[in-house]
């Protein structure tokens, strides 16, 4: 399982989002975020094939690609939420 966001980051959210995903680095979990832009060719695809069109997202996906759970927009979920996906 995995974690996606996706963001831009010269945005008025953009620090926000940041240091959220900062603050669940120096968890030291066993897996990471993985960030992308959607003004750039994966953070594009990603968002056209889970239909995002607000961002931030935040969306947890199985090994084969399938979501789990999607956050959209602000405020941010709770910390609890994402490290719950991130250790499954």
């Amino acid at each position: 399982m995995k974690v996606v966001c996706v963001y831009k980051r010269e945005t008025d959210y953009g620090r926000e989002v940041e240091e959220f995903l900062n603050e669940i680095a120096r968890k030291g979990l066993p897996s990471e975020i993985e960030v992308l832009n959607p003004e750039e060719m994966n953070g594009e695809i990603f968002a056209q094939a889970h239909d995002i069109v607000r961002y931030p997202a935040i969306v947890a996906v199985d090994e084969r690609g399938a979501e789990l759970q999607r956050w959209v927009g602000l405020p941010l979920p709770a910390m609890d939420e994402i490290v719950y996906y991130l250790n499954s």
